[in-house]
């Protein structure tokens, strides 16, 4: 079967032709053009678009926005967003990170979607043409989006604030066993004030862990202050078995990446 694709020079006109049956918009291309030449027949289409804003990045004022088109390699190169750089890295191998986007994470379904896991953490706002979205709302309902997302905004974090991991059995561009975001803020005591901590592989897209996020304010980041969250970590996780990993191993380990991540 012919596999149409079809350039719009603005988003309107590509939201337009997504309304079509046996649509799928093209970002990078990493997942859906493997999809259709693995067989998937449910794709007819490919709708890409060119708008210059959707392949920028803009860091002002303590905010950043990324253009849905930005690319893993681009976030990864970019002086501003170093604290960014290893979560972008952890997306597959130099071909991948060349070609696998913003907007294609956020819809990548689980082991993949590293970079999603961190915006995640950092509590991004999805934009599109209907308006801005709370990452969070986005993820749990993004199986029924038809509208192309054209950036993601959120607050530049401090290079302290801010923590990803990645737990792979192939180093370093491996599919994820897990990966595990984090945010925390500290008083000048070094307790806990704020706590965001998203999880890779541990549903079918990624997740809050809100029992450890709870468990983890007011404590220390030592060995027993961290206790309590990594006795809560996997409440509420429902996570993937797939050939990379039970979920039973995925389970088991979670508590251990967690801690090293808090511990770091």
């Amino acid at each position: 079967m012919a596999l149409a694709l079809q350039t719009f020079a603005t988003v309107k006109d590509a939201n337009a032709a997504l309304k079509a049956a046996g649509t799928r918009y093209l970002g990078g291309g990493t997942l859906v053009v493997r999809a259709a030449n693995e067989g998937d027949v449910s794709v007819s289409s490919l709708i890409r678009s060119t708008e210059p804003s959707l392949s920028t990045i803009a860091v002002a004022g303590g905010k950043v926005r990324i253009g849905a088109s930005v690319t893993m390699a681009a976030i990864a190169g970019h002086p501003e967003l170093g604290t960014l750089a290893k979560a972008a890295r952890a997306v597959g191998g130099p071909a991948i990170r060349n070609m696998a986007t913003v907007g294609g994470n956020l819809f990548a379904p689980s082991p993949y979607g590293d970079f999603a896991v961190a915006l995640l953490a950092l509590d991004a706002t999805v934009s599109t043409d209907d308006g801005e979205t709370p990452i969070e709302t986005f993820l749990a309902n993004r199986g029924g989006s038809r509208v192309v997302v054209t950036s993601v905004s959120f607050t530049l974090p401090k290079a302290d604030s801010f923590r990803f991991l990645k737990v792979s059995r192939v180093k370093p561009k491996g599919v994820s066993v897990l990966s595990i975001a984090g945010a925390l803020e500290l008083s000048s005591d070094g307790s806990v004030t704020s706590a965001r901590i998203a999880l890779g592989c541990m549903a079918d897209r990624p997740m809050r862990a809100r029992a450890a996020e709870k468990a983890l304010i007011g404590r220390t980041l030592t060995a027993d202050g961290i206790a309590p969250a990594l006795a809560a970590a996997g409440d509420g996780t429902s996570p993937i078995t797939d050939p990379i990993a039970s979920a039973w191993y995925r389970a088991e380990v979670l508590p251990v990446h967690l801690g090293r991540l808090l511990l770091a």
